[in-house]
């Protein structure tokens, strides 16, 4: 007999499909990278399915010059890079990997979800420590987390940028973070998936290359969300460890990683207006939220490729604010995605965008406003 769970899911992949193949539909909840890519970077997947380079396995740890690449791309000279099919399998792994029945693994709230459900997967428990708030200053407090640590815990899980607060670490917090990690004798996952938004960023690894492993994405900073390739960067001894049991011994793909090396080598030239473009985004909602008594953008600005927008002020649900977009076709996410305890206060709303989809999103935002007020929610939300 089928089970719930699998019908659930089912149901959410037959409504994400709907809005996949919605013609016209504005990304503006997925925190993907919708910028024109490079022609180098189009050639190389041409160029891969031309000469019908993909009906080989890759190599298992990924190309050796992508390899090289992302550790360079980072600074972390001396550390090892695997290539997995996005960062979201290399999250799986590191999980899989280092956790196991009654450890603790330790994140904030909000966070990224799928780690805590791949470490509950494994018989471990999750303990999450508040930072959405203004007494909280939307971030981690290091005598927070070293306050929740206790001797079971084996992860302590940091997105930095967070997703979806768009703040991050100083020097200062991550250096406070990664000595209580070490002193618990426990290992950081740091997720930089939103490292090359950031107006400042600081690697842990560089202060514990040992301990620290690191998430590294293609799929925002270049655009390379439905391709799949990503990476953790660790020490190499950790990194033989997580070698000897991948969840994919085949390799990535071939056309992603063609895409991702050629993507290094633009990088320089091409990824700055892309930053200046999202940025401005950012700068055009947070003016028109201005404009309008009662919304409220709590953190600008951000680090990462979207915003928060605060519903509270406005007597609305951020479900209703969703509702009324979806209907104009405009996709932004409910804050119940990313937290049940803090998502009836805020939506997300992702910027590495079109401009033209900006300026529509913030032209309709009155009318949005006064459609939510008398909404009903009870529509499918992705």
């Amino acid at each position: 007999m089928e089970s719930l769970t699998m019908r659930a899911f089912e149901a959410r992949n037959a409504h994400f499909d709907a809005l996949v193949n919605t013609p016209g539909l504005r990304w503006l909840g997925q925190n993907t990278n919708h910028a024109p890519s490079h022609p180098a970077v189009r050639e190389a997947m041409e160029r891969c399915i031309r000469d019908e380079g993909f009906h080989v396995y890759a190599p298992p740890a990924g190309f050796e010059a992508l390899r090289a690449g992302i550790v360079a791309d980072f600074g972390l000279d001396g550390q090892a890079a695997l290539v997995s099919d996005g960062a979201v399998a290399s999250l799986y792994h590191v999980c899989h990997t280092l956790l196991a029945p009654g450890d603790e693994f330790v994140t904030t709230d909000p966070t990224w979800n799928w780690p805590m459900a791949f470490a509950r997967s494994v018989g471990a428990t999750v303990r999450q420590i508040p930072i959405y708030g203004p007494e909280h200053g939307y971030r981690l407090d290091p005598a927070r987390l070293e306050a929740a640590m206790g001797p079971r815990t084996k992860v302590v899980y940091l997105v930095d940028p967070n997703n979806p607060l768009g703040t991050a670490c100083t020097a200062e917090e991550i250096a406070a973070i990664v000595e209580i990690v070490r002193k618990a004798g426990a290992y950081l996952i740091h997720d930089c998936t939103y490292r090359h938004f950031a107006h400042e960023h600081h690697l842990a690894a560089k202060l514990d290359p040992e301990r620290t492993l690191t998430i590294y994405s293609f799929s925002k900073w270049l655009g390379l969300a439905g391709l799949r390739v990503g990476a953790v960067i660790a020490h190499p001894d950790m990194a033989e460890r997580l070698a000897a049991a991948p969840p994919n011994n085949l390799g990535s793909s071939i056309l992603a990683q063609r895409a991702a090396m050629a993507g290094l080598a633009i990088k320089d030239e091409w990824f700055p207006g892309v930053l200046a473009e999202q940025r401005a985004n950012q700068a055009l909602i947070k003016a028109a939220c201005d404009r309008i008594p009662g919304l409220v953008m709590p953190v600008y600005p951000s680090n990462g490729n979207f915003v928060v927008l605060e519903t509270g002020g406005l007597g609305i649900s951020p479900e209703a604010l969703v509702a009324a977009y979806q209907e104009r076709r405009i996709m932004i996410r409910q804050g119940s995605y990313h937290t049940p305890n803090f998502g009836d206060r805020f939506v997300k709303v992702s910027v590495s965008v079109p401009r033209d989809w900006v300026e529509e999103f913030v032209d309709l935002m009155p009318a949005m406003i006064e459609r939510a007020r008398g909404m009903n929610t009870d529509v499918k939300l992705f």
